[in-house]
């Protein structure tokens, strides 16, 4: 029998113990299901869910009680060092995020679920990406899409060439919060473009003159526009287009997925260059990506090995968005990567 990991959960709000009943309803909820952190590591057959943490009480107990933990707790440093959990999920709101990740990292936790956004700053991603490099955590980002066998199977096609080489990769995520919303587009972007370096980004944001504090923002802009030139050679296109819809363009084929992943439109090339056949898509399992990022990270500490969404990746497409927001900062100019500018901070005062 797999060992099982001991977990904890650091947040239980939304996406930390509630969105499940969000998505009840919905004809897509056999794709995300189980949705959030607590219930995806009751779900997960690798984790045992030992403990849950909230700064309100009341949520703690009421997620404790929901998810079959064994205690609660206010202080989530008091429940790492008594519980020693091997495994903590983070879902706290997004200020917090890295002070609580590099705490578990520095303080024996094996390995670390982190909700989206990763954090405010690329200061703060510095540090994430120390700590846990620095300690040898395992790391996977709350950006489910990557962990679904639906989308590993598009990125498996793509790296077996069948539709050519890739030439550019295009999010319609809609005009939204850059950090709270498009950090789905940007880790989708980032992986089918095959997970590569970021040469440069361009961005054209939307927020009011008095939202800039300095060398802050004080909310999450909308990105009505964004630019990303990949390493090697792939464009990527972050566009208003509401969706969440993604294409990848190949030489011989395209791939885009239909109503927020419910099927994928497959073609290539037939005689013609110019006209595209439709292919059938392969048929895979429909796996919650939450449940799926556990199990991965389980998998990690067993073997060793680099999970699939790893602490360096996380920071990359984090920093995708950061460098559009700098890009509009700057009148749109090209931004490289790694920014300079890596104290910028983006974030809400009600967050």
């Amino acid at each position: 029998m797999a060992k099982q990991y001991r977990a904890c959960l650091i947040g239980c709000g939304r996406m930390g113990a509630t969105i499940d009943d969000e998505m009840a309803g919905r004809p897509e909820r056999f794709l995300w299901i189980p949705y959030s952190h607590a219930a995806a590591a009751v779900a997960c057959d690798r984790t045992d869910l030992v403990a849950v943490s909230d700064v309100i009480a009341e949520k703690a107990e009421t997620a404790r009680q929901r998810y079959g933990a064994q205690h609660a707790y206010t202080d989530y440093r008091e429940m790492i060092e008594k519980e020693q959990p091997d495994i903590v999920c983070v879902a706290t709101r997004p200020p917090q995020r890295a002070e609580v990740a590099i705490f578990a990292a520095e303080h024996g936790v094996k390995g670390i679920y982190a909700e989206k956004p990763l954090c405010c700053s690329m200061e703060e991603a510095d540090a994430m990406v120390d700590a846990v490099e620095r300690n040898g955590t395992k790391f996977n980002y709350g950006t489910q899409r990557r962990f679904m066998p639906f989308y590993r199977k598009m990125r498996e096609l793509i790296d077996a060439g069948e539709i050519g080489d890739v030439q550019c990769v295009i999010a319609q995520y809609g005009a939204t919060s850059a950090l709270w919303g498009l950090t789905h587009a940007a880790d989708m972007l980032l992986y089918l473009a095959g997970d590569v370096e970021i040469d440069f980004v361009q961005g054209s944001i939307i927020c009011d003159t008095e939202d800039w504090d300095g060398n802050r923002l004080n909310t999450d802009p909308a990105i009505a526009g964004g630019y990303v030139r990949f390493s090697n050679g792939v464009h990527g296109y972050n566009t208003a287009g509401t969706g969440p819809e993604f294409e990848v363009c190949g030489t011989k084929g395209k791939m885009r997925t239909i109503n927020n992943g419910m099927t994928c439109q497959f073609r290539k090339a037939s005689e013609s260059a110019r006209i595209l056949e439709e292919m059938p898509f392969p048929e895979v399992a429909r796996e919650s990506g939450t449940e799926m990022g556990i199990k991965n990270l389980a998998e990690a500490l067993d073997t060793g090995d680099e999970t699939q969404g790893p602490i360096q990746l996380a920071r990359r497409s984090q920093e995708m968005l950061m460098g559009m927001i700098e890009s509009d900062r700057l009148g749109g100019m090209r931004v490289s990567l790694p920014m300079v500018n890596r104290g910028l901070y983006v974030g809400r005062p009600d967050w």
